[in-house]
């Protein structure tokens, strides 16, 4: 297993201002330094990172800048996320030519893998239809990914069309792309992470991985809050994956840099006593 960090933790999740009225520029931001953040990730010892297709406009007219932070930390670009509303048939074709642009970028940068979220909740629930156009449009964001040379994956997420274990099955039986399970959406949502991760095993092909404590209903370092990080780790060796994990943790109240070196120390002592 290779370890990764996102850069989401360095200012967390913002997005675009010109997405609000242009639909092709709704890009996901973090608004830290991402030339802070390959600093602190690789310091605290993890040797990929994931980033947001929006972090990477910032170096779209100078490439060279970032492949010189990667040179420097000694970091692989592994994934690029993106995502969608996808069940809005007027504009989803304004997506679809973002997310394009997503693929391009992540594809010049070196990454391996897109990630997808997304699939929009409607004031009043979901309308007939909305689990197939976002099938449909999931399929198109395989194809968009495959002619870049980048394996595609749907993350499931807390406040989108795909929050619960059943709505991932039906969304799983209507597309064919790749899964990437995050654990504290996945348990958040009401699941059984090792259990989905299980149940999807032909479908793996990206994992995140943070905790989650449902008292408070917020997502943790890992082995701060209650999922059981044991079997997750089980279920996913039983897949017969054996690449990159990234530990992504999407907000925290303290040190960035701090929250990676909790979850780098926790992750490294459970990784050595299953292989030991």
């Amino acid at each position: 297993m290779k370890l990764g960090y996102p850069t989401i933790t360095w200012g967390g999740v913002v997005g675009m201002p010109g997405g609000v009225t242009s639909v092709k520029d709704s890009f996901y931001l973090t608004a830290g330094s991402t030339a802070d953040a390959f600093r602190d990730i690789a310091a605290a010892g993890y040797t990929g990172t994931e980033v947001f297709d929006g972090n990477l406009l910032e170096f779209v007219d100078e490439p060279q800048s970032f492949t010189h932070l990667l040179e420097e930390t000694g970091l692989t670009l592994v994934s690029v996320y993106t995502g969608a509303n996808f069940i809005f048939d007027d504009i989803v074709n304004e997506e679809m030519a973002k997310i394009e642009k997503a693929a391009a970028m992540a594809a010049t940068f070196g990454a391996q893998r897109l990630v997808i979220g997304g699939g929009a909740q409607r004031a009043h629930g979901p309308a007939d239809g909305d689990f197939q156009r976002l099938a449909s449009g999931l399929d198109r964001c395989t194809e968009i990914a495959s002619a870049a040379g980048l394996t595609a994956t749907y993350h499931p997420h807390l406040g989108t069309l795909v929050e619960t274990s059943e709505a991932l099955t039906k969304i799983m039986k209507l597309s064919g792309i790749h899964f990437c399970p995050d654990t504290a959406h996945l348990a958040g949502g009401g699941g059984n992470p090792a259990e989905l991760i299980r149940r999807y095993s032909d479908r793996l092909a990206h994992v995140h991985l943070k905790d989650w404590d449902s008292r408070s209903q917020r997502f943790m370092p890992l082995g701060e809050g209650e999922l059981d990080f044991n079997a997750i780790l089980q279920a996913i060796r039983e897949t017969g994956y054996d690449d990159w994990l990234m530990v992504e943790l999407d907000y925290y109240d303290g040190d960035p840099k701090t929250a990676a070196e909790i979850s780098k120390r926790y992750l490294d002592k459970l990784l050595a006593t299953q292989t030991s």
